[in-house]
């Protein structure tokens, strides 16, 4: 945990989500495993209940409100993990790009989307989606 703190630190992502949640009026605070929980960020991008830039956790939610919900924040644990093997932020683009391609295969983002399967899909609290088509045998 520690070395993935460092590595978020050096590669840029969690000086950047930790910008995001200034920009989003969140308040940060210490979580377990080297994160950072941003209590409250305002803004409507994006939609999640909680998304992670870095090793900065965000939601709209109050202070304490991860307390109940330790797979997900598990799930997001996996997220910051993801930014320290991918690069940083170059995982931004990256997660934007197989968003897109789990829409277009089953409408919705995470399904066939591989940050989100890594992270553990049911942990994040998703729904699996079904193929928009089906191959005809003949």
């Amino acid at each position: 945990m520690r070395a993935r703190r460092i590595v978020n630190y050096l590669n840029l992502s969690t000086p950047l989500g930790l910008l995001v949640a200034r920009l989003g009026g969140a308040a940060v605070s210490r979580g377990p495993d080297g994160l950072l929980l941003a209590h409250g960020y305002r803004l409507s991008v994006p939609p999640a209940a909680a998304f992670t830039v870095g090793n900065v956790v965000l939601t709209r939610f109050p202070h304490g409100w991860f307390d109940d919900r330790r797979a997900l924040l598990a799930h997001e644990a996996r997220h910051a993990t993801q930014y320290a093997a991918c690069l940083g932020p170059v995982l931004l683009p990256c997660y934007l790009l197989a968003a897109g391609v789990s829409w277009l295969l089953c409408r919705d983002f995470a399904t066939w989307n591989p940050f989100e399967r890594l992270a553990g899909l049911d942990d994040g609290g998703y729904v699996r989606g079904t193929l928009r088509w089906r191959r005809v045998k003949g």
